[in-house]
């Protein structure tokens, strides 16, 4: 069916498939969304401290 090289090939490639799958698992569940809910917390406190430097002048 298989000669070794080809199945060490298939093997490598599906390594490297199953490793993509998993490191776009964890970018889409955990990297992402955390990016997202810090950049959107550093924006309401920039806008906060804009809108208490405003009222202090």
């Amino acid at each position: 069916m298989f000669e070794f090289d080809q199945y060490l090939g298939f093997l490598a490639i599906m390594t490297v498939l199953t490793i993509g799958f998993w490191l776009m698992i964890f970018l889409l569940t955990f990297v992402i969304p955390y990016w997202l809910g810090g950049s959107i917390i550093e924006l309401i406190k920039e806008k906060r401290e804009a809108k208490k430097a405003k009222l202090e002048e």
